[in-house]
């Protein structure tokens, strides 16, 4: 078995050289570094893991996880992930740090530096998607501080990896439910989250997608709730006024609750489609109701637990994650599959 030492002699550098490069605490020109991960690959290095562990225990390692969407019950379940794999972490003397954010740049931004303060080695963040954001991802990185982005994605920065759904397949899907649920002419009303926010445009993308290869369906607006219940509910009462045409409705996002006591108010529950995402206890209320006709769901304890399993393994042994874009099932729910 390959070890530190050859590598370095390999590579014509130190062994502290080798160890920066492995464990990512950054200081190292990048073309070293390359040539270092290469003899890596070809001698199939593998780290003494249980000696790595041991060691880390003695670090007091801190993670840190930034979460949008606060009252979003959807995120309660993320926490669950985020706290059990916290409490399996702390046998490691590893703890987990969490802030939890509005739909806000300036609220997410400031988290961040907050954690940074507190001296955190990890990062796990659902990313406002923002040039401003990504930069301090890019800063983080650099600093020889992993970031793994959850739930939702941002472009071009060097974060480590993503859990999440694969929200453009997701939009497809809801798309193509569309399809196979409605007949004749169909008039889709698209109440979203945030305009700032990757997976809900990415959604309404993948949606619009397929929509175009069926002429019958027409997106006639989308409206943005920033995931709040009593503005989904106003915003969708006006779309119902607005468009009396419409009788679909596609929730990208949080608000599901207000947008359906709207629909329930107009008296066309029995007109209108509707196809949601994520299965919360008030979107399972409606659909034992039918007024929703399917959800998508995207594993939300799964997007707490992986992300710090990744970060942990990054800091401990060096170990990457096998795939860069960690995509969660996509799981339809209809009525007749609610209950396991």
């Amino acid at each position: 078995m390959a070890t530190i030492k050859e590598i370095a002699t390999l590579a014509g550098v130190s062994r502290g050289t080798v160890d920066r490069v492995l464990n990512h605490r950054g200081d190292v020109n990048p073309q070293t570094a390359e040539k270092i991960l290469e003899i890596v690959r070809a001698l199939d290095y593998k780290p003494n893991k249980a000696g790595i562990v041991l060691a880390a225990q003695k670090k007091n390692l801190k993670l840190g996880v930034v979460l949008l969407g606060i009252g979003n019950p959807f995120f309660d379940d993320v926490l669950s992930g985020v706290y059990e794999k916290a409490r399996e972490l702390d046998g490691y003397n590893c703890s987990v740090l969490i802030r939890q954010t509005e739909y806000s740049l300036d609220e997410q931004l400031s988290a961040i530096d907050d954690l940074l303060s507190e001296g955190i080695s990890g990062l796990a963040i659902s990313p406002y998607n923002d040039a401003a954001v990504r930069e301090k991802i890019n800063l983080l990185c650099e600093r020889g501080i992993p970031v793994v982005t959850l739930n939702t994605d941002i472009e071009n920065s060097r974060r480590l990896a993503y859990v999440g759904s694969h929200f453009y397949r997701s939009g497809e899907t809801a798309a193509g439910l569309m399809h196979l649920m409605t007949q004749g002419q169909v008039y889709v009303g698209i109440v979203s989250g945030s305009q700032n926010i990757l997976c809900h445009t990415e959604r309404i993308a993948g949606f619009t997608h397929i929509t175009a290869s069926h002429p019958n369906i027409h997106i006639v607006e989308t409206v943005n709730n920033n995931d709040d219940d009593r503005v989904s509910r106003r915003l969708t009462e006006k779309l119902l006024t607005d468009h009396p045409e419409i009788n679909a409705l596609y929730f990208t996002a949080g608000g599901v609750y207000g947008g359906c006591q709207a629909v329930e108010d107009s008296g066309k529950k029995s007109d209108i489609t509707v196809i949601t995402n994520d299965l919360v206890p008030t979107t399972r209320e409606y659909m034992e109701k039918g007024l929703i006709a399917a959800t998508i769901c995207q594993q939300p304890f799964q997007q707490g637990v992986l992300p710090l399993t990744i970060l942990f393994a990054c800091l401990t042994t060096g170990e990457m994650p096998s795939v860069e874009n960690n995509y969660v099932d996509v799981d339809i729910r209809i009525r007749e599959n609610l209950h396991p």
